[in-house]
C-alpha cells in the first residue's frame, strides 16, 4: 500500500484551508439505507462540527453528497451554512472528475494544494491527486475492499481529525511530544554506537568510540535555504567532516521554524533529514525543535562527529611551499541549485528557459564531496583539503591560506565554471566566485603526486582542475590572470545574500 498511515506521520508538507469529504453511507444506492447508515451519518456530522469550528472549509463530495447534506442534523447544517455539496455520482472519467474537484476549489476560494480530499474511491483520489490536492484514503467500512494509494490514510473520522491536523498552523515552543513520539517511533537505527538514542525526554546522545582514534567534530547553520533545506543541513556538515579524512557518523540538529509552520512542514523536514543521512551513512542521534518568531524561514543547524585513525587525518598545517592546488567540478554548485530553487520565478521572468533553470535546480544531487574527499585521502602526499561553502572560492582559498600557513597562486583564467552557474549569475549581476559553493572541493597535494590524485578522483565520477600553487610561508592570494598579477576579489558577505536582501 502506497501512502503513510496517520501512525507513520507525514510525507508531505501542506496547510490545510479546506476539506472535501466523499461521505458515503449508501454505498452509491441512494434508495437503500445499508445498516449503520444512521450512525456514520452521526459521526460525520460530529467530525465537520468539529472541522467547521477550526475555521476550515468544508464540501461534501461523493456520489449522493447532496442526499447526505441533506440528512445530516439541523445543528451541523445551520453550523454549516453555505458548506457545498457537489454531486458526482456521473463524473466517472478521472478528467470529468478532476474537473468537478477544480470547480469546488473555485467556489470555495482555495488552491489545490491547501485542500484535503477525503475518500475512499481510489478514482477520485487519483482525480484530487493530478491536480494537487493533498489526498487521505477513509476506511470507513470493513468491507475488504483494497484501501486506495493516497498522501495518508485514515481507518475512520476520528483519525481524519490526526491528519488535518497536521495541516494547521502551530504557535511558539516546542513541537508537541506525541508527533515528536510518532516520528521516533518510525526511525530505525541499526548503529551498534549509539549508546543513547533519541526519544522524547532525551536531550543527549552517548556514542562508544572507543575502536576510534580520532573524533572530529563540525557544526553549520543553513539559513539560506528552504527547499530542500534537509539536504543541505546533513550535506554541509558531511563535507567538511570528509575534507579531514575523516567518515560522518553522527548528526545532531537544532531545527527552527517560524510561528504558523505547520507540523507536516516540520515533520517532512524531519522525514528528509533521516533520509538523507541514512543515504549517506550518517546516524541521526537526536537534537531540538521549536516554533519561534525569532525566524522568518526556516532554520537548521547541525552538528555533526565523525570518526578517522590519527594516521589518516588530513591537517592543514601540512601545507608545504609547493603544493598543488585543485578544485573538484566547478564553481557554486550549492549557489546555482539554491537560487534556482529559490528564485526560479525571477529567473524565468529573466528569460532563462524552464529546462535550463531544471538542470541548475538538479545541481543540488551534486552537493556531496564525499566520494572525491575519500578518493583524495588515501593519498599520503595529500596534505589539505576545503569544502568551498558559504563566500565562494573567493573566501575559501583565502581561508585555506590562513589555516595551511602558505601563501597561494591562482591562475584564474583556469577557474571551472558550469554554463548554467555562468548563465544564472550574468543574469543576476552576481559574482560566482562570492557565491557559495558547496560541492566543489579544495585539494592540496605534494606536486609529485598531482597525476595520481588526478587520477583518483576522476575514478569518482568528478571532474578536478589544477588552479594553483602554495608559495612561501605567510597568508593570502596572488591572483593571475592573462599571465597578469590582478587583486583576489573579497567579498564582505556571500553574493546569495544580495539576492535575499532584495527579495
Amino acid at each position: 500500500m502506497a501512502g503513510k498511515l496517520v501512525a507513520d506521520m507525514a510525507n508531505r508538507a501542506f496547510r490545510v484551508r479546506a476539506v472535501l469529504m466523499d461521505v458515503d453511507p449508501y454505498g452509491g444506492r441512494a434508495e437503500a439505507q445499508p445498516p449503520g447508515a444512521a450512525e456514520l451519518l452521526k459521526a460525520a456530522s460530529e467530525r465537520i462540527s468539529r472541522l467547521y469550528a477550526r475555521k476550515l472549509k468544508i464540501a461534501l463530495f461523493g456520489r449522493d453528497s447532496a442526499k447526505v447534506l441533506a440528512d445530516m442534523s439541523d445543528d451541523v447544517r445551520a453550523l454549516c451554512e453555505g458548506m457545498q455539496a457537489a454531486d458526482n455520482r456521473a463524473a466517472t472519467p478521472a478528467h470529468d472528475l478532476a474537473a468537478v474537484i477544480r470547480r469546488t476549489l473555485v467556489d470555495l476560494e482555495i488552491p489545490a494544494g491547501s485542500a484535503l480530499v477525503v475518500s475512499g474511491r481510489p478514482d477520485l483520489l487519483s482525480a484530487a491527486a493530478r491536480i494537487g490536492a493533498v489526498t487521505v484514503a477513509l476506511k470507513l467500512r470493513a468491507d475488504g475492499a483494497k484501501i486506495p494509494t493516497a498522501d495518508y490514510t485514515a481507518a475512520d473520522l476520528p483519525e481524519l481529525e490526526t491528519v488535518v491536523r497536521l495541516g494547521l498552523p502551530l504557535s511558539g515552543g516546542k513541537l508537541p511530544n506525541d508527533l515528536l513520539a510518532r516520528h521516533f517511533g518510525r526511525i530505525s537505527i541499526d548503529d551498534p554506537a549509539l549508546l543513547v538514542r533519541p526519544g522524547v525526554g532525551e536531550d543527549t546522545a552517548a556514542v562508544d568510540i572507543s575502536g576510534e582514534e580520532v573524533l572530529v567534530i563540525k557544526s553549520d547553520p543553513i539559513t539560506f535555504a528552504s527547499d530542500a533545506i534537509a539536504r543541505y543541513a546533513v550535506l554541509v556538515n558531511a563535507n567538511d567532516i570528509a575534507t579531514a579524512g575523516a567518515v560522518p557518523r553522527w548528526l545532531l540538529t537544532t531545527l527552527i521554524f517560524p510561528s504558523g509552520s505547520t507540523p507536516s512542514e516540520i515533520l517532512q523536514v524531519m522525514d528528509e533529514l533521516q533520509a538523507v543521512s541514512r543515504r549517506f551513512q550518517i546516524t541521526l542521534c537526536g537534537g531540538h525543535t521549536e516554533i519561534s518568531d525569532a525566524v522568518r524561514r526556516p532554520v537548521i543547524t547541525g552538528m555533526l562527529a565523525g570518526t578517522v585513525m590519527r594516521r589518516d587525518l588530513v591537517d592543514k598545517a601540512r601545507m608545504r611551499p609547493g603544493d598543488r592546488i585543485f578544485i573538484t567540478k566547478a564553481l557554486a554548485v550549492e549557489g546555482t541549485a539554491l537560487i534556482a530553487r529559490e528564485f526560479g520565478a525571477k529567473l524565468r521572468q529573466l528569460g532563462m528557459p524552464a529546462a535550463e533553470i531544471d538542470r541548475c535546480r538538479d545541481f543540488l544531487e551534486h552537493l556531496s564531496i564525499l566520494s572525491e574527499a575519500y578518493a583524495a585521502s588515501t593519498l599520503k602526499s595529500v596534505s589539505a583539503m576545503h569544502d568551498v561553502t558559504e563566500g565562494g572560492l573567493a573566501t575559501a582559498l583565502t581561508e585555506l591560506s590562513w589555516a595551511g600557513g602558505c601563501r597561494l597562486e591562482v591562475d584564474m583564467d583556469v577557474i571551472p565554471v558550469f554554463a548554467e552557474t555562468r548563465r544564472v549569475c550574468d543574469l543576476l549581476g552576481i559574482d560566482p566566485l562570492g557565491l557559495i559553493g558547496s560541492g566543489s572541493l579544495l585539494i592540496c597535494c605534494r606536486p609529485a603526486d598531482g597525476n595520481r590524485l588526478v587520477e583518483r578522483v576522476r575514478q569518482t565520477g568528478a571532474a578536478i582542475t589544477p588552479i594553483g600553487k602554495a608559495l612561501e610561508e605567510g597568508h593570502g592570494v596572488r591572483a593571475l590572470q592573462n599571465s597578469r598579477t590582478v587583486a583576489w576579489p573579497q567579498f564582505e558577505a556571500d553574493e546569495i545574500t544580495r539576492l535575499y536582501g532584495g527579495a
